[in-house]
């Protein structure tokens, strides 16, 4: 159970939240909360259904080394699966439709998908799958959410892709099509900050209003009078958002170029796994990029904080 990764996991359910334009509740915390049993659940099936692999090319691993025994695995793996499943529960029925084919995929992708050609687009439903629990928790819809979920699983799916040869080293085709992704996304996220959805329901103005008027009083001729217009944005707020964004963006660029600029010179299993490394850790600034765009600031800045908590930990302990 790779704490440096965990960092990773929070930023789906804000980004999901954020592109609702809802703002995180209690019942976002229970989806964090879910996401966090399930990614949990899914390195220890990992490492559970990996062992004999592991034991030939990464014998140092708990299970192969023998400090954690694999029935200790397994039953931790089942244990965080029911946990993750019931804080979605108890976010909501939307929540729960969610979480359940995130449950599955982890397990599918885990014991059987794993070495094979879909093993990186079920790793990318997953990651997917885990920023639309947080819009089903928070808001209950998840229709506005599935752009960032695109995008982010997009990213992952490049990285997966890398990961699948960084015990043997191999071409340096799968780390340069990851960086021509993260050029790609890069474009993407920072093309058009998006307004998100408008909080509430926007007031009736103008003609619109006289015409009801008129609706309610035949045969008369009344103005519009004086209505309120739909509130504003300051452009300075407007302006931030986007700075934000470029900033968040370019942050997420930069923590995977150079190493995926190594691992195409070099394809060796250290500057690959050093590419992977960096593809996990640039998921914190993509979410926080994605939260951004949509008029999130505060839930973006906090997502961005947890990089550097990352970061560190990630010096005693590796994320893959």
């Amino acid at each position: 159970m790779r704490l440096p990764a965990l960092f990773s996991v929070p930023g789906d359910a804000l980004a999901g939240t954020a592109a609702t334009g809802a703002s995180p509740s209690t019942r976002t915390l229970l989806a964090i909360a879910s996401s966090l049993c399930l990614y949990e659940a899914g390195m220890a099936l990992n490492d559970w259904a990996d062992r004999e692999v592991d034991a030939v090319e990464r014998p140092h691993r708990p299970l192969p080394s023998g400090r954690i025994r694999p029935a200790a695995a397994l039953t931790a793996a089942c244990a965080l699966t029911g946990a993750g499943l019931a804080l979605a529960a108890g976010a909501g029925r939307p929540a729960l439709a969610v979480a359940a084919p995130l449950a599955a995929t982890v397990w599918a992708y885990d014991l059987g998908l794993k070495h094979t050609p879909a093993g990186p687009v079920a790793m990318a439903t997953a990651r997917g799958l885990d920023l639309l629990l947080g819009a089903a928790a928070t808001s209950g819809s998840t229709r506005p959410a599935l752009p960032s979920a695109v995008l982010l699983g997009t990213h992952t799916l490049a990285v997966t892709t890398v990961s699948r040869q960084e015990a043997q080293g191999g071409s340096p085709v799968p780390p340069l099509a990851a960086l021509a992704t993260t050029a790609l996304l890069t474009l993407l996220v920072t093309h058009r900050t998006s307004g998100g959805p408008t909080r509430g329901r926007r007031p009736a103005t103008g003609h619109r209003t006289a015409a009801l008027r008129a609706d309610r009083y035949p045969g008369t001729m009344l103005s519009p009078g004086p209505t309120s217009s739909p509130s504003r944005r300051p452009p300075w707020s407007q302006e931030s958002g986007a700075l934000l964004t470029t900033a968040f963006t370019a942050a997420y660029a930069a923590t995977t170029t150079r190493p995926y600029f190594h691992a195409i010179l070099n394809p060796s299993p250290p500057l690959t796994q050093r590419a992977v490394g960096a593809g996990i850790r640039a998921t914190i600034p993509l979410q926080a990029a994605l939260t951004a765009r949509c008029r999130g600031k505060a839930t973006a800045l906090l997502i961005a904080a947890l990089a550097p908590l990352g970061a560190r930990s990630a010096k005693k302990v590796s994320v893959t």
